[in-house]
């Protein structure tokens, strides 16, 4: 039987971009060492950030939204999974990939759990503290919950994140694959390559103003970490780099003050490299942070808060510190900055978090053998997820018939 998967994504895939680009590349390499024929198909446009996935032999290929060109073309390519790229994907074409592929494996790629950043992001708004009680409540807890339960399995890619599922929303844990990023071991070499303490300088965040969480943790820093780092650091600059810098960012920018806005890093492995201390001060999100594990992977020290570090070293000690009163995290910040011995004993936290949570050597082969596991006994796994098969039933209802409303809609407006 020929090995095909059918990823569909929310955009184009853009690493350079985000995390959540990264984690589909990995993905996609994942998938292509396994001799996996990889299909790409978006409804978005692409822009100059996408990278060209034909060039690693992956087939590009443009959707529709409620059109169904789209049943054709799932049945003509009849892979043996589909990837949904986030919650809102299998929403919109779930239910035809059931419809028209009703023995495909479907696996649905989280990213992160987006109730999870949206409710605290609100609660944060309105001066609320977050509770698990709030997020029982969330209409959009409610719509990527009933999603998880219509898929085959759900990748996710936090420990905390894990627990928060199997704990507070009951879901059955064979429905869950935890699968954080996929990175390469930190070899000798590797570390012999990093620049030493002093020859590194500057702080530096980095993050897709896109994200919310990103655009928060810059004004957050600019009005509550970087003056107190000033008075103790006068020579210091803090460098924000980042894909889609808004106005809002943009007039942070003061050179005189050492709050420099760089924009987009066409290497974020090379800025981060030549950095002394990364500094991400979240207030609020989801998932694990690629801009933390790059930090580590580049052999940088970094200060975060909880939300930051969040189900990401398993109580492992951090690469630096973390931290939410940000006075202390200012102090912390400075004191990385310039202690020698914290900032290389940070440094190697950071590699042991690297090769001991993230490693793929270790999380491929078990992640695949699952997914073969499950796709010889397909139907004994559905059965057992009587939820999950009353959902797919409902759902199929009524996405169905308002997918073909709106479909007939675009005819008679066309």
């Amino acid at each position: 039987m020929k090995k095909a998967i059918l990823i569909i994504g929310t955009v184009w895939v853009e690493p350079n971009s985000s995390a959540a680009g990264s984690r589909m590349m990995q993905l996609i390499e994942l998938f292509l060492k396994q001799n996996y024929t990889v299909t790409f198909a978006s409804t978005s446009q692409k822009n100059d950030n996408a990278f060209d996935l034909n060039s690693i032999g992956v087939e590009e290929v443009i959707i529709q939204l409620n059109n169904a060109s789209f049943d054709e073309f799932v049945k003509e390519l009849n892979p043996t999974i589909v990837l949904f790229d986030r919650f809102m994907i299998e929403e919109q074409f779930g239910w035809r990939v059931a419809e028209n592929c009703p023995k495909v494996l479907r696996v649905l790629d989280t990213e992160d759990l987006h109730f999870l950043r949206k409710v605290r992001h609100q609660q944060l708004k309105k001066g609320e503290v977050f509770t698990n009680e709030v997020l029982l409540k969330s209409d959009e807890a409610k719509r990527e919950i009933a999603s998880i339960l219509r898929c085959d399995l759900s990748l996710i890619i936090s420990t905390f994140e894990m627990d928060l599922l199997k704990s507070v929303f009951k879901i059955d844990e064979r429905l869950l694959y935890y699968l954080p990023f996929l990175l390469g071991e930190i070899n000798e070499h590797q570390i012999n390559q990093w620049k030493s303490f002093e020859e590194r300088n500057h702080f530096v965040f980095i993050g897709n103003f896109y994200h919310k969480p990103n655009i928060d943790a810059v004004i957050t820093l600019k009005n509550h970490v970087w003056n107190s780092i000033k008075k103790q650091l006068p020579n210091a600059e803090v460098h924000i780099y980042g894909a889609y810098v808004n106005q809002q960012i943009q007039d942070l920018h003061n050179q005189k003050d050492g709050f420099i806005i760089k924009g987009f890093a066409e290497n974020a492995l090379d800025v981060v490299a030549n950095a002394k201390v990364v500094l991400v001060p979240l207030r609020f999100g989801a998932g694990i942070k690629g801009k933390l594990t790059e930090a580590m992977i580049c052999g940088t020290p970094s200060v975060t808060t909880s939300i930051g570090s969040e189900g990401m070293h398993n109580n492992l000690p951090w690469n630096g510190f973390i931290e939410d009163d940000f006075e202390e995290f200012a102090k912390k910040a400075v004191e990385l900055y310039i202690n020698n011995n914290i900032w290389r004993n940070a440094q190697k936290n950071g590699i042991e978090i690297i090769n001991k949570i993230y490693d793929k050597e270790q999380l491929e082969t078990p992640f695949i053998n699952t997914i073969n596991q499950l796709q010889e006994k397909l139907e004994e796994h559905r059965n057992q997820n009587f939820l999950g098969n009353l959902l797919q039933h409902q759902t199929l209802q009524a996405t169905k018939y308002m997918s073909k409303w709106i479909e007939e809609k675009n005819k008679t407006n066309s």
